[in-house]
């Protein structure tokens, strides 16, 4: 699978500031990493469709995605979840609500990667 590595400026300020702020819609995503199991931060934009919460990757298969697939108990804020990965064919709703909370900045990501198989998507089941 494909992966668009953020740059530094993104990974080292940006993210910080928007788990800090909130900026853009975002919440902070807590995953355990799969070598060393030491909690995992990053700012994600939660689209909910039907009911349901979902967490979509707007860079692809990137370390969270695994971190998630390794151990699919995350916590959203301090809400604990179980992440079950959607397939392929059933991301397409979930993907359109999430692009426009996202704003504009996703619209690159989507050039790159177009097809929905390259943004793993997750549906969150509360814990």
């Amino acid at each position: 699978m494909a992966y668009l590595k953020p740059p530094w400026f993104v990974r080292k300020i940006f993210n910080r500031i928007a788990m800090a702020t909130g900026v853009g819609n975002s919440q902070t995503l807590t995953v355990i990493k799969r070598v060393s199991k030491e909690p995992q931060k990053i700012p994600v934009v939660v689209p909910e469709v039907g009911g349901v919460k979902y967490l979509v990757s707007t860079r692809g298969e990137s370390e969270w995605v695994r971190n998630v697939r390794a151990n699919p108990n995350v916590k959203l804020g301090n809400t604990k979840y179980v992440a079950t990965e959607v397939p392929v064919e059933e991301r397409a709703p979930v993907i359109a609500a999430y692009r426009p909370l996202a704003g504009k900045v996703v619209d690159g990501y989507w050039k790159e990667l177009p097809d929905d198989a390259d943004h793993p998507t997750f549906a969150l089941t509360p814990a």
